[in-house]
């Protein structure tokens, strides 16, 4: 059993969870919440990829799995208390992809 735990998530079960992060990331309505995310999501990734132990890897991923749980919850949360008006940078943002389109 306790091999069991320390089985490191192979390749694609990572890459897996990284994209399922940002997607969740996605999902918040609140700009500085949705980038928070994708900038934690990616730090946490970039400080973890030196990892070599198969019971540091797996137990990365493990708070990894904790992580996409409390973001999808949160994300939730948000949007029922989401802001009435777009922030400066989502304005921002949509005026440069709408001259984009002209």
């Amino acid at each position: 059993m306790a091999s069991a735990a320390a089985k490191a998530p192979s390749r694609s079960e990572v890459f897996s969870l990284f994209r399922s992060l940002l997607r969740t990331a996605r999902d918040f309505s609140d700009y500085n919440m949705r980038e928070y995310m994708k900038r934690r999501t990616i730090d946490a990734f970039r400080s973890n990829g030196g990892l070599s132990d198969p019971q540091s890897v797996s137990a990365a991923y493990a708070d990894g799995k904790l992580q996409l749980e409390v973001a999808k919850r949160q994300a939730i949360v948000y949007s029922l208390y989401a802001p009435k008006v777009k922030s400066v940078m989502e304005l921002k943002r949509l005026k440069s992809s709408f001259l984009f389109m002209e």
